[in-house]
């Protein structure tokens, strides 16, 4: 059963005639033009719930490009939910590391855990059931439901959000237009195949219905399409204006021992938690160099710090960020800080570094 109920018919609401035949037409571009990707089930086939819920947490905020080798290699390493559900979070945060957002790293482990010790390695199969494990949320419990299990409901990314503010012409912008898009994007699911009806969406939004020069005439919803109607596809879905966080500073300090480099570990909670980076001053507004230098590591052998020309620049989703390097070479025999430890440069890549780590370590060790 669809859980968002239609909306009252307004005078503002477009036309939606032909709207019966919709998700037949949908249906039938499919069957002729679907994807082929590597968590998708081949056609009449029952689609894997471990791929759809694994590939749907890595999809999050990341294009379907950067995950395919993620998911790949993910699979070869943990072929099923109790495998994963099994593994160290350490080691699911190295294999990780790269893909960014790092916090559905941990739920994604946790979620695992969950599924193995709760529901003995099996997913629930409606909604609810999997809206109560760790890391998934209303969009990706619908997805799982629709795609693993079939069940009637509509999840709503953001291929789906573009498709139907323009099938619609919906006038109200995002954030607050999302639950007119939700009850209007269910309008397009079929009595059945209610997985295919949701990756329908997906790929026309993905493939024709695409952001920027929209390629209408392939279209199979075209004819009664409002916003081709009025020409003005390319303006949806509107979208109110982004606020920009307040700039953030800091320091970053790039120690090598011979081959090896100095690291530690991020507390498990908060930003990038659990991940390894090297050691730094805390990131705060208005932070002078001075100041995020008075927090380097106490090293026996520094006797001074090596800033390097340039700074490193990050955007978070809530801020952006600035870090100044500082690189010292220490004795052979130099111990690492409690906390802290050594690692060998080589072995780097096996490290569950986030991305704006990986970019300091290349400035820090950059001619």
């Amino acid at each position: 059963m669809v859980s968002s109920a239609l909306p009252s018919k307004r005078k503002s609401q477009p036309e939606t005639r032909g709207s019966s035949e919709r998700p037949a037409q949908l249906l039938a571009w499919y069957d002729r033009h679907r994807r082929r990707l590597p968590w998708r089930a081949p056609a009449g086939q029952r689609s894997d719930p471990y791929r759809v819920w694994l590939s749907e947490i890595m999809l999050q905020q990341t294009t379907v490009k950067a995950v395919g080798p993620y998911f790949e290699k993910f699979l070869a390493r943990w072929p099923d939910v109790s495998a994963l559900g099994s593994a160290e979070l350490d080691d699911v945060l190295r294999m990780w590391a790269g893909l960014g957002y790092y916090s559905r790293a941990r739920n994604l482990h946790a979620c695992a855990v969950t599924v193995l010790r709760e529901h003995g390695g099996v997913f629930p199969d409606t909604e609810e059931g999997l809206r109560a494990l760790p890391g998934i949320g209303p969009y990706t419990a619908a997805a799982i439901a629709a795609i693993a299990f079939d069940r009637l409901t509509m999840p709503v990314d953001g291929n789906i959000e573009r498709v139907t503010t323009r099938l619609f012409r919906i006038e109200e912008a995002l954030p607050q237009a999302k639950p007119q898009i939700q009850a209007l994007a269910a309008t397009l699911l079929g009595p059945a195949r209610a997985g295919d009806s949701a990756q329908a969406l997906m790929d026309l939004g993905a493939t024709i219905c695409t952001p920027k020069k929209p390629a209408c005439s392939l279209c199979p919803l075209n004819e009664d399409c409002a916003a081709r109607q009025h020409g003005d596809q390319e303006t949806f879905p509107r979208k109110a204006a982004k606020k920009t966080g307040t700039l953030r500073r800091g320091a970053a300090f790039v120690v090598v021992r011979g081959d090896e480099l100095l690291v530690r570990s991020r507390p498990a909670k908060g930003l990038l938690g659990g991940m390894t980076e090297v050691p730094g001053s805390g990131w705060l507004a208005g932070q002078d160099d001075a100041d995020a230098l008075a927090q380097a590591p106490g090293l026996a052998g520094v006797k001074r710090w090596h800033r390097k020309l340039g700074v490193v620049t990050h955007v978070f989703t809530h801020f952006p960020l600035e870090l100044v390097v500082y690189t010292a070479q220490v004795p052979a025999r130099t111990r690492a800080p409690e906390g802290m430890r050594w690692v060998p440069i080589a072995t780097l890549d096996g490290e569950a570094l986030p991305n704006v780590m990986r970019k300091v370590v290349a400035h820090g060790l950059g001619e």
